[in-house]
C-alpha cells in the first residue's frame, strides 16, 4: 500500500552523534542531493575542536544542520524540525534546541546504562516522560545496519559503522532525495574497497527500504525546488568558494598564483583545495609556520606572482609583521583571515568576528590596507577576486575577513560566467620612468597613487626593496622627517581613494520611512535578512545595509547613518565595528553583541530590531 506524501516548503534537519559516526559526511551527503534535487539550502555543520573526544560525552558530540526550501532562504534555521540523534549525549546536547512537536529519529541501541551515565542521564530519557513533548521514532540503528550487513565479508565493527548510511538512506526516503549521488560518491570513495564500499551500499539501500516499509514512517515528505534566477548552480562552502574565487582572479590578471600557507582550522581547506589545481598555474606551499608562509608570499609577489596566504586568528597574529613589510614595500598580496573564536587558541571549530580591529590596527605604525568582507558562503568567491583586484591595482595588501560559519557552510552558488568577472591588469613596469632615464620606483600613478611593480630581472628597472622607510621617489633609505610625515600621509591617501573605486552603500527601505537602519557586516547577513524579514512580515518598517568593504568604508556610509533616527549594528564581538562607526562618524549606535560561537537566529535579531522600533 504506498505512503501518504505530504507537501512543505521547508525543513530543518539536524544529524548528531559522536564525533566518529560521520555526521559530516552524513550531512554533505544529505545537502548535496537536495542541491542537485533543486532547493534553495543553507547548512551549519558543528565539530568538535578535539581530534578524538571521548566516545559518548558531550564534549565529543558532532551535528550538522541543514535547512532547505521550495524558497529562498537565508540561514540554517533557528531551530531543528528533525532532530536524527545516535547516541544520548547527542539527544542531551541538542534537546534544548528543539521547539515542541519536533520529530526525534534516537538511535535505542546506544541508549545503555552506560552511555546514560557518561552524559548524566539516571533513566532513560526514552522512558522517563523528558521527551513527551516531541514526536519520538525510536529505532535500533545499529542493530538494523548489523543484521542487513549479516552476510557482508566484514567485521561486526565495520558493520557498526556504516550506520550512518543506513541513517542516510533512511532520511532520504523520508523527504524523497534523489540517491544516484551519494551512489556514485560512494562507489569513488571506497573503489579500492570493495567490501567496504559494497557494506555502505547495502546499509544506504536498507535504511531506504526501512522507511519504506515499516508501519512506523507512515508518511514521507516532499519540498519542491527553489525557484531560482536561470543558471548554473552547484552547492559551495565558504573555502571552496574562496578558493576558485582567488583561481578566477588569477586567470583575470593573467598571474601565477602562490599560496604559501600553514595548516590552521578552520582555513585548512582553502590549502587543500588549491593544491589540487596545478593546471590553472597555482603553486602551494605548505610552509613550518604562518611567518614562513606569509613571507614566502610575499617573495612571490616580489618576483611577479600573485601572492597569497591563508589563516585564521592566531596565524594572523604571526603574519602581521611580514604584512606591515608588504604595506612598507606597496607589493599585492591577498591575506585571507578565516576568523575563529579566541583568545589564543580559543574555540577553533566554532565562529567569530573577532579580528576587526587587528586587521585594521594590527601592525606598528602606521599600517593602512584594505578589507574586504564576504557575507556568504558562496559570496567568497565574489570577495576574493575584489581582494585580488585592490591588491594589483593599488600594490597593496588586502585582508579578507571570511569566517568559521561561511567556510564550513554551504548554499547554492551560480557559475558566474567569465564576462561578467572584472578584468584585472597588472600593468608591471617595463621601461624607466625617471626624467633622466633612470627607474624611480616610488613615482606614483597619480590616480590610484599606486606605484610601479617592476619583475625582478627587468633590464633598466633595478631597485632597492625592503623594510625601511623609502625616499618617496627613488626608493632609498630615508630619515628624513618630512619624507616620512610624506610616506605615511601618501600611503593612507592611497588606501581612502579606493572609496571612490568601490559601490556606494545600498540601502534595502521598501517603504522610504523606516527610523531604524540595522547595519551589518560579514557572516551575519544571512541572520540579519533573515530577522529583518520576519519584521517586516509582522508590519515593522526597518532599513538594512550590509558592508562589504571595511577599508575604506563606502563613500556615502556617513550620509546614510544619519538618514536614521536610530542605527543597529548586530556582531559576533564586543562591538568592534560600533567603535569605528561610533569614533569615524559620531553616530551612538546600538551595538548588539553576542561571542557564542555561532551565528545569530532570525528570531533573536527581528525582537531586537522590533523593540529598537517600539522605542518613543
Amino acid at each position: 500500500m504506498a505512503k501518504q506524501i505530504e507537501q512543505l516548503d521547508r525543513v530543518i534537519i539536524r544529524f548528531a552523534g559522536d564525533s566518529g559516526d560521520g555526521m559530516q559526511l552524513t550531512g554533505d551527503r544529505f545537502t548535496q542531493e537536495t542541491a542537485s534535487f533543486g532547493n534553495d539550502l543553507s547548512t551549519l555543520p558543528n565539530f568538535p575542536a578535539e581530534i578524538r573526544a571521548p566516545a559518548g560525552t558531550l564534549p565529543g558530540v558532532s551535528s550538522f544542520q541543514l535547512h532547505f526550501a521550495d524558497h529562498d532562504i537565508m540561514t540554517p534555521g533557528d531551530a531543528p524540525d528533525v532532530l536524527v540523534a545516535m547516541n544520548p549525549a547527542a539527544l542531551k546536547a541538542n534537546l534544548g534546541d528543539l521547539p515542541r512537536g519536533a520529530t526525534i529519529i534516537v538511535n535505542t541501541d546506544e541508549f545503555t546504562k552506560r552511555s546514560l551515565a557518561k552524559v548524566g542521564y539516571t533513566v532513560d530519557p526514552l522512558t522517563d516522560g523528558t521527551l513527551d513533548a516531541f514526536h519520538v521514532s525510536a529505532v535500533g540503528l545499529t542493530s538494523m545496519t548489523v543484521a542487513a550487513l549479516a552476510d557482508s565479508d566484514i567485521s561486526k565493527k565495520d558493520a557498526q559503522r556504516a550506520k550512518n548510511m543506513f541513517a542516510l538512506g533512511l532520511l532520504s526516503w523520508m523527504y524523497n532525495r534523489p540517491t544516484e549521488g551519494t551512489t556514485s560518491f560512494l562507489k569513488s570513495k571506497f573503489a579500492s574497497k570493495p567490501d567496504i564500499l559494497a557494506a555502505n551500499l547495502t546499509a544506504f539501500q536498507a535504511g531506504w527500504n526501512f522507511g519504506e516499509t515499516t508501519e512506523d514512517f507512515a508518511v514521507s515528505y516532499e519540498i519542491k525546488p527553489a525557484k531560482l534566477p536561470a543558471g548554473t548552480y552547484r552547492n559551495i562552502t565558504g573555502n571552496l568558494a574562496t578558493a576558485y574565487g582567488l583561481i578566477a582572479g588569477s586567470r583575470q590578471s593573467g598571474l601565477p598564483l602562490f599560496l604559501g600557507s600553514y595548516p590552521i582550522t578552520p582555513a585548512s581547506d582553502i590549502l587543500h583545495e588549491l593544491s589540487r589545481h596545478k593546471r590553472f598555474g597555482v603553486r602551494t606551499f605548505q610552509a613550518e609556520d604562518e611567518i614562513a608562509g606569509v613571507g614566502a608570499a610575499l617573495g612571490a609577489s616580489f618576483g611577479g606572482s600573485l601572492g597569497v596566504t591563508t589563516t585564521s586568528g592566531p596565524g594572523m597574529v604571526l603574519k602581521q609583521e611580514a604584512v606591515g613589510l608588504a604595506v612598507m614595500t606597496e607589493l599585492p598580496l591577498v591575506i585571507i583571515d578565516v576568523q575563529r573564536a579566541g583568545p589564543s587558541t580559543g574555540m577553533p571549530t566554532k565562529t567569530e568576528q573577532t579580528d576587526l580591529l587587528m586587521a585594521l590596527y594590527g601592525r606598528n605604525g602606521e599600517s593602512p590596507l584594505p578589507v574586504v568582507a564576504p557575507s556568504s558562503p558562496a559570496d567568497c568567491f565574489d570577495a576574493a577576486v575584489e581582494a585580488i583586484r585592490l591588491a594589483v591595482k593599488y600594490r597593496t595588501p588586502v585582508i579578507m575577513l571570511s569566517d568559521g560559519y561561511l567556510a564550513n557552510g554551504s548554499e547554492p552558488w551560480r557559475l558566474p560566467r567569465v564576462s561578467e568577472l572584472p578584468k584585472i591588469e597588472p600593468a608591471f613596469a617595463t621601461e624607466p620612468n625617471g626624467p633622466d632615464g633612470e627607474f624611480l620606483p616610488y613615482l606614483r600613478d597619480e590616480e590610484t597613487l599606486a606605484r610601479p611593480w617592476a619583475v625582478p630581472g627587468t633590464a633598466g628597472l633595478e631597485h632597492r626593496i625592503g623594510g625601511i622607510e623609502k625616499h618617496a621617489e627613488s626608493g632609498d633609505i630615508s630619515y628624513t622627517p618630512d619624507n616620512h610625515d610624506l610616506m605615511v600621509r601618501t600611503r593612507q591617501a592611497k588606501v581612502d581613494a579606493i572609496a571612490r573605486d568601490i559601490p556606494e552603500l545600498e540601502v534595502s527601505d521598501p517603504t522610504g520611512d523606516a527610523k531604524v537602519l540595522v547595519l551589518g557586516w560579514g557572516g551575519t547577513y544571512g541572520s540579519i535578512t533573515a530577522g529583518v524579514r520576519r519584521v517586516r512580515r509582522a508590519g515593522g518598517r526597518v532599513a538594512q545595509a550590509h558592508l562589504r568593504h571595511l577599508n575604506p568604508f563606502p563613500a556615502n556610509l556617513g550620509e546614510v547613518l544619519r538618514s536614521y533616527d536610530r542605527v543597529v549594528v548586530p556582531e559576533i564581538n564586543l562591538g568592534q565595528l560600533s567603535l569605528l562607526l561610533r569614533g569615524r562618524f559620531l553616530v551612538d549606535v546600538i551595538g548588539y553583541n553576542k561571542v557564542r560561537g555561532l551565528p545569530f537566529k532570525a528570531e533573536e535579531l527581528a525582537d531586537v530590531l522590533q523593540e529598537v522600533i517600539d522605542r518613543d
